[in-house]
């Protein structure tokens, strides 16, 4: 198994869950995968965060990567990606070198995205005569 087929897993598995009938107020540190389902007012800090579609979150997250598809209104801080899934709805600013947004998935605020020196491709448009 190649160090990129163990980092997937290491993504995917989850290590931790705040249900759909939990609330919680306060500050959370997991190392590894937290999955949100339920109510949380604080600061959320992980390797990969899943919010659910019944999550609904007032606070800030600091992750490798975040996929969102319930509520958040905070501000996202990913090392690698935000997704907002089809059923997303963000309010507040996201900081990630990738972002994708899904059909259907809502986003009110700001991006800042860094593009490491020398990755940047420029792009050339073509006039394809009048129309």
């Amino acid at each position: 198994m190649s160090t990129k087929d163990s980092e997937k897993l290491d993504t995917e598995k989850l290590e931790s869950f705040i249900g759909a009938k939990t609330e919680f107020k306060g500050e959370v540190k997991v190392k590894g995968t937290l999955r949100i389902e339920g109510l949380f007012h604080g600061k959320v800090f992980a390797d990969f965060v899943i919010l659910c579609e019944s999550a609904v979150i007032q606070g800030d997250i600091t992750a490798k990567k975040i996929s969102v598809n319930g509520k958040i209104e905070g501000n996202l801080r990913a090392q690698e990606i935000v997704e907002i899934k089809a059923k997303g709805k963000v309010r507040g600013e996201i900081y990630a070198p990738k972002f994708s947004m899904a059909e259907g998935g809502e986003f009110n605020g700001k991006i800042e995205m860094k593009i490491e020196e020398g990755k940047m491709t420029e792009y050339e448009t073509k006039s394809q005569g009048s129309l």
